[in-house]
């Protein structure tokens, strides 16, 4: 890495005032822009539709540096996960979980997290700090490098589009079709950073995964959820696990401070919430914890009124995790009977197990100094 200022994570109003002041022209920056998300150069000289001299110049000024790669692992499943140094010497880890036709880039927005769910590997790691939005970005440029998903360069040296949604588009034929922030850290505590990546994601001049393939998950960070969908709009998933305050103040501790009562007001108040973009509720399937049919029962009451679908996800086990998962027979029955109160209750395959890869798995080894 070099000390030079790295342009990935800037915004493109940013991005002109750095190469305005190195003496660029202010057109420049959308040239610059395009190299970097739309065709994901990785350096200078390979921009182009610059000239040499301008090449140079930019090399001499700044960086476009992406994280180095610590180690990658590919499930039997065709699940990757990625294990990402930055620039200060700290991890994160990052899963691209490919499906018949799409495919989802789970990306981490801290380095460790705060939250300490009971039942998450990232948890027993504590926060370390916040990503910058550079840092969360990279991890998509990265993905994208590794699945040789960017688009291919014209003759002429311009990039194509990728298709937009729709019968004749190929939005399905890329690798990363859809982005979830559920990967290490809570996104709505590191929000300026996480919503400044995600706004450039979305540009669609540049990477161009519009916020109807974005979900951003959150463990309940109740004063941020209404902030969110006023400015992004993204779909909202909300890591629930539990139908009484009792057991999720021990399971999600953040439910000490925003209660389930207050968390569901903001779900029903969330503005990008409808029937044709549903709130996905995450709950971790805990053998003899959460998992009777009282408590199913008791999810339909609360979910009542909120267009909303539950993701009932068989626990994933870490080492040392105090939990065991439900059996699938407990499971079946518990989705039968919230599938039955008129609620879309899959089973969450779990995914990249066999590299330690699936929901509530990730983690590194940095730590606070």
């Amino acid at each position: 890495m070099t000390e030079k200022p790295n342009l990935i994570g800037l915004d493109f109003d940013e991005l002109t005032a750095a190469l305005m002041s190195a003496g660029f022209e202010k057109y420049r920056a959308k040239q610059v822009w395009s190299h970097l998300y739309c065709m994901g150069v990785n350096d200078f000289q390979s921009m182009t539709t610059l000239a040499k001299p301008a090449r140079e110049k930019l090399a001499e000024h700044f960086s476009i540096d992406r994280p180095g790669i610590s180690a990658h692992q590919k499930s039997s499943d065709g699940t990757q996960k990625w294990l990402l140094r930055m620039a200060d010497g700290n991890e994160v880890e990052c899963v691209h979980i490919p499906e018949e036709d799409r495919g989802a880039l789970c990306v981490s927005s801290q380095v460790g997290c705060a939250m300490m769910c009971k039942f998450c590997h990232t948890g027993t790691q504590r926060l370390v700090r916040n990503l910058t939005a550079g840092e969360i970005l990279s991890q998509l440029m990265i993905a994208r490098d590794a699945l040789q998903d960017w688009p291919e360069p014209a003759k002429e040296g311009v990039a194509k589009k990728p298709g937009k949604p729709g019968a004749n588009g190929d939005v399905s034929s890329r690798a990363v079709t859809n982005l979830v922030m559920m990967g290490m850290g809570e996104p709505l505590n590191n929000y300026d950073n996480v919503a400044k990546a995600l706004r450039i994601v979305m540009h669609p001049e540049g990477i161009g995964i519009g916020k109807r393939r974005i979900t951003l998950s959150t463990s309940g960070v109740v004063p941020m959820i209404r902030q969110c969908g006023d400015e992004l709009g993204v779909n909202l998933a909300i890591s629930l696990h539990a139908v009484t305050d009792e057991l999720r103040d021990v399971l999600v501790p953040v439910n000490r401070k925003y209660p389930i009562k207050e968390l569901l007001k903001a779900c029903r108040e969330y503005p990008a919430a409808g029937n044709t973009r549903r709130i996905t509720f995450e709950y971790v399937m805990l053998k003899d914890v959460n998992d009777s049919m009282a408590d199913a029962k008791q999810l339909v009451r609360l979910l009542r009124g909120i267009p909303a679908k539950i993701n009932l996800i068989p626990f994933n086990p870490w080492p040392g995790s105090p939990f065991e998962c439900s059996d699938d027979a407990t499971i079946q029955k518990f989705g039968d009977l919230v599938n039955a109160a008129g609620y879309a209750s899959p089973v969450r395959t779990p995914r990249g197990r066999d590299i330690m890869a699936a929901c509530g798995q990730l983690k590194s080894a940095s730590q606070r100094k």
